[in-house]
């Protein structure tokens, strides 16, 4: 089951998953109390295993309708079976039914071709966030 949940319960995965065990206090966004934002959650029965956050941002080479997807973590238990390309399409759904023109974010490396998989392009070539690792920009328009 996809369904919205709060910042806070995104944390425990974000901490887990894309920060090494950071604070959660650390993996807080500046996004998340954002007007338009949403996050989402993937359970398994009660439990929670994927988590990704969405808020508008707008690309200036792409236009307006942009919404930034961030903090996309699957519990490494649950990772591969299928869960983050359920709330990936759920979420576009959802934004597909707004006014949203396209989604973008900074994917690391390692999940490019999860991203592909699931229509999006790379937009950019390989960076590297610091303290986090090699990312390209990517994007699906909707």
């Amino acid at each position: 089951m996809i369904k919205r949940i709060t910042a806070a319960e995104t944390l425990p995965l974000r901490s887990l998953v894309l920060r090494n065990g950071m604070a959660y206090e650390q993996c807080i966004f500046p996004q998340d109390q954002q007007e338009g934002v949403f996050h989402l959650g993937c359970f398994e029965g009660d439990q929670l295993v994927t988590v990704a956050t969405f808020f508008p941002e707008d690309r200036p080479e792409q236009g307006s309708g942009g919404f930034r997807l961030r903090g996309m973590a699957s519990d490494p238990a649950f990772a591969g079976k299928g869960f983050g390309a359920k709330l990936i399409k759920f979420a576009i759904d959802e934004l597909t039914s707004g006014n949203a023109a396209y989604i973008w974010c900074n994917a690391r490396s390692s999940a490019a071709a999860f991203y592909e998989k699931l229509g999006f392009v790379l937009i950019s070539e390989e960076f590297e966030i610091p303290g986090v690792g090699p990312h390209f920009d990517m994007l699906r328009k909707l």
